[in-house]
């Protein structure tokens, strides 16, 4: 067994002592990443390896040099505090340095999945008003079809090679120096803009301050049970909340070493060689990715390094956990967070673990149950999952919906912020999700809006009309589908389904796609013609 062990307190000790002060201001590269650094020159940040053989490791003193020199390099190109920079790169190496020097300078981070397609980049862009585009150059070419109509953009950077219009990030990091003066930022300045899908209209920008950085000592600490002896693998796309979570804020708050395995695909087997030939001591994923493992011949492997494991993304399936248990012997606790939160609720390593909860409110975090009204609901009555925000609001809980007050405005109720999800608590105060309380799809961890894939379905000549739901689906938990009503003219057929699904990956992001698609004559609608996906919703759950 690994030499790194629980240091968590009991669920009662923690929150009775967990004090939330906030300083007036905070830079998590400053504050965290040098403090380590500081602390012991030799201490491992990062342990990275890719599916070709190669292997790197870097530091805190190694991540703090390289991110002054690649903040020097951005503020030579042009790039300056308030700025915002739109990130599209899988697990590559240079992911963590770009976000510790964006940090350290003070610009506005935009992270994003290599799954975007041009029309995503050109949304992302203008609505944030972004400056500068980092990626590889798997991707860069994407950029450069909409780039004409992104009149911010002032920087383009290549992480790996050369590329006409862009400038190469080894050769702005070349020469640069190790010193540089980390801004002294506010701990409400906005430090990070998350893209996340809504039911209507195209992603909402999620705006974090600083502090947020900070506040995932919550999830670091609680739940992801790390210390500085721990490696820790999150098994995420670096596009989303999720890798702030447990693959950057999370670990390095307590010290942790981050293990990241690049790879263009998620590979089962794979991941369970890397598990039983590293040292790794804690393991995060999506539910997803936990029902693909366990499809697998566990008794073939012993993880001898590894103690705790958690999954977080979307409800997890009790027999996934219970195949999982007996292989391991370890139970895989259930988490609960959003785009626009810190881990706010999970199964605490001090806890006995309910199957298909998402646990007990986190230390410095209170939620309810509520109703219409805003009043808390007792145990086994469904309602609306809520974080308490007054007197005091939540550590870690996003400052503005940019651009969209309106929206930002309608998820708070009294003193409560609304999850937009439906739950329920038990007699002994562990939470159980219900449903979104919206339309939102979730499948293998992803954040899909329906408006989006019926946007692009509608784009195609043969749809007449289309709603998108969630499907259950065994392994993703939901999958996309499309009910679609032809124009006059198409029927309905296999080659038609694929060249609807083809379609949708090219005018959006491929994970979107409707992975069913059924042909209908008509939809249902409410007296003034809005679609009743609500309807369409109960179907597909009644047949799944």
């Amino acid at each position: 067994m690994s030499n790194a062990t629980s240091t968590v307190q009991s669920y009662e000790q923690a929150r009775a002592s967990f004090q939330w002060s906030p300083p007036a201001r905070f830079n998590f590269a400053r504050d965290v990443v040098d403090q380590w650094a500081a602390k012991d020159a030799a201490k491992l940040a990062l342990w990275w390896v890719d599916d070709d053989g190669h292997e790197f490791k870097r530091t805190f003193a190694q991540v703090r040099d390289r991110s002054c020199q690649l903040a020097n390099a951005l503020t030579q190109a042009g790039i300056k505090r308030g700025d915002t920079i739109v990130l599209m790169l899988g697990r590559n190496l240079e992911w963590w340095e770009i976000v510790t020097a964006g940090i350290r300078m003070g610009v506005i981070l935009s992270p994003g999945t290599t799954q975007l397609s041009p029309k995503d980049i050109a949304y992302r862009m203008n609505a944030a008003q972004a400056t500068a585009f980092i990626t590889d150059q798997a991707n860069a070419a994407k950029l450069d079809e909409v780039a004409a109509q992104c009149p911010t953009l002032r920087a383009r950077i290549l992480v790996d090679g050369e590329r006409s219009g862009w400038q190469s990030y080894d050769s702005l990091m070349h020469g640069q120096s190790t010193q540089f003066d980390t801004a002294d930022t506010a701990f409400d300045e906005d430090a990070l803009c998350y893209f996340t899908s809504g039911t209507t209209g195209y992603p909402k920008m999620t705006i974090h301050g600083h502090g947020y950085g900070l506040a995932h000592q919550i999830t670091g600490r609680y739940w992801l049970d790390l210390s500085p002896d721990d490696v820790h693998w999150n098994i995420s796309d670096t596009g989303w909340a999720k890798a702030a979570y447990s693959s950057y804020f999370g670990p390095w708050n307590m010290g942790a070493t981050v293990f990241v395995h690049h790879s263009p695909v998620f590979d089962a087997k794979k991941s369970l060689d890397l598990l039983a030939q590293y040292p790794i001591t804690t393991l995060c994923g999506a539910p997803t990715v936990y029902r693909m493992v366990v499809l697998q011949d566990l008794s073939a492997y012993k993880f001898p390094h590894l103690r705790h494991c958690v999954g977080a993304g979307e409800p997890l399936n009790p027999e996934v956990i219970e195949t999982w248990k007996r292989a391991t012997g370890l139970v895989i606790r259930d988490g609960y967070g959003q785009t626009e939160t810190v881990l706010v609720c999970g199964n605490h390593p001090s806890i006995t673990p309910r199957f298909g909860s998402m646990g007990k409110p986190m230390p410095g975090i209170e939620m309810a149950i509520i109703d219409a009204e805003g009043q808390p609901l007792g145990p086994q009555q469904e309602g609306d999952i809520a974080i308490r925000v007054k007197p005091l609001r939540a550590p870690g809980l996003f400052r503005d919906y940019r651009g969209d007050p309106d929206r930002f405005n309608a998820c708070f109720i009294g003193d409560w912020y609304l999850t937009g999800d439906r739950g329920y608590i038990d007699e002994d105060g562990y939470f159980w999700f219900v449903s979104r309380a919206d339309d939102v799809i979730l499948s293998a961890g992803y954040r899909i809006g329906p408006f989006e894939v019926e946007s692009a379905l509608i784009e195609h000549p043969a749809v007449a009309e289309s709603a998108v739901v969630a499907s259950p689906d065994a392994l993703r938990g939901d999958v996309v589908k499309a009910f679609v009503v032809l124009a006059p003219g198409y029927t309905g057929s296999d080659a038609l389904v694929t060249e609807l699904q083809e379609h949708v990956k090219r005018v959006t992001a491929p994970y979107k796609y409707p992975r069913r698609i059924e042909f209908v004559d008509s939809l249902p609608k409410t007296v003034s013609g809005k679609i009743r996906r609500v309807e369409l919703r109960a179907r597909e759950a009644g047949a799944g």
